[in-house]
């Protein structure tokens, strides 16, 4: 499950993100948003694996970001040109749906 986690957030295109249950429904349960949240804590390479691209259900940034803590997650997504504001990214512009 890990693998598919790591190779899912590869697909995400340049300016877009995905939350945790988007990716939680791809792997084919919903249900597993703290799954993949802990996956997602461990990443093990995160220029690879772009876990900064990943919000809450409500577009809010990861209070505990775990390369840098949110602040340096609102960097990394503003230099992608995604709009934050109060540590929130507005899904309806950025979200990424597969297969867009």
């Amino acid at each position: 499950m890990k693998d598919k986690v790591y190779e899912f957030l590869k697909t995400i295109p340049y300016g877009k993100v995905v939350t945790y249950k988007d990716i939680a429904e791809y792997l084919g349960n919903k249900n597993l948003v703290r799954v993949v949240g802990n996956i997602l804590h461990n990443n093990p390479k995160e220029e690879e694996y772009p876990c900064y691209k990943v919000v809450n259900s409500k577009g809010g940034l990861a209070k505990n970001f775990a390369f840098g803590g949110r602040e340096k997650q609102k960097e990394k997504l503003e230099r992608e040109g995604i709009g934050v504001r109060n540590y929130k990214v507005d899904l309806e512009i950025y979200r990424y749906k597969g297969g867009e």
